[in-house]
């Protein structure tokens, strides 16, 4: 079993089986900083919502005998929101190297709601996809003009790529089913 490592002083990662033995033994805080919609598809047990784009440091708990571990789908939004809490003062953050993505590689459970909406992501990819689809058939059997439409959405999935911010993504999240 692996421990912590430090990456830099102050935020260190975890690897799967540590933290499995960390909520075993009740030591932990686990907060999950992916969206309402992808929390409600699938989640570790016991992980607390507190999605990356309305992170609130003031929500965080505050358990001095506990360890306080973030998480998301891969590791990348988790390693964000710990330089938010390190950037406000905390003085050591740990998050899930690999994030969900590695909890379920190594075979632990997750709390699954066949019921809850696609993941934002594959919503994104289904929109984008029908989008730039759309814009490619009109440009061939209507108008050149139409495949703007294909270059427009090929440039914000090139800009989300390069800045980690997808408008697309931000604009899915506040339809009402994406919302809990």
């Amino acid at each position: 079993m692996t421990t912590t490592k430090k990456v830099g002083d102050r935020l260190q990662t975890v690897d799967a089986q540590t933290l499995k033995h960390w909520l075993d033994a009740g030591t932990v805080d686990l907060i999950d900083v992916r969206e309402p919609a992808e929390y409600a598809g699938e989640h570790i047990p016991g992980a607390i919502l507190l999605p990356l784009s309305k992170f609130d440091i003031s929500q965080i708990p505050t358990n001095p005998h506990k360890k306080l571990v973030l998480h998301c789908q891969s590791g990348n939004r988790s390693a964000q929101a710990a330089q938010k809490l390190l950037a406000n003062g905390v003085e050591q953050v740990t998050h899930l190297q690999g994030g969900l993505t590695a909890w379920k590689q190594a075979g632990y459970p997750t709390e699954v709601n066949k019921n809850a909406p696609i993941s934002l992501m594959r919503q994104v990819q289904i929109v984008a996809g029908s989008l730039v689809l759309l814009g490619t058939l009109l440009g061939a059997f209507v108008s050149p003009w139409f495949l703007i439409l294909s270059g427009f959405v090929g440039a914000g999935l090139t800009f989300a790529g390069i800045t980690g911010n997808c408008t697309l993504a931000m604009l899915l999240a506040k339809l009402p089913y994406n919302r809990n």
